[in-house]
């Protein structure tokens, strides 16, 4: 059996988990998709044990680890580049 919420207690599941992503230093890439610069496997370790227990308990989430060369290799495929992606280049990425 599937457990789910009722419509109104999935959106403020979704609202303090949003707001979680957002404190904890994730920057939104695209509709419902986040991502964050770590420093290092153990980092990374960290950030995705304090993902876990802030997790909503219905929906879907999934999280995948890439590395900053990885990251940088990303092509935008469909729409424009964002005036930060224009301005923010490789070496001035900022490492949290």
């Amino acid at each position: 059996m599937i457990y789910r919420l009722k419509p109104k207690k999935n959106k403020r599941a979704y609202v303090l988990f949003r707001r979680f992503l957002l404190k904890d230093g994730y920057d939104m890439l695209q509709f419902s998709v986040y991502g964050r610069v770590v420093n290092g496997f153990d980092d990374a370790e960290k950030h995705l044990k304090r993902l876990q227990d802030s997790l909503p308990p219905a929906g879907s989430v999934r999280c995948l680890k890439v590395t900053e060369k990885q990251f940088t290799k990303m092509l935008i495929l469909v729409g424009d580049t964002s005036l930060q992606e224009k301005v923010v280049t490789q070496s001035q990425m900022l490492l949290f």
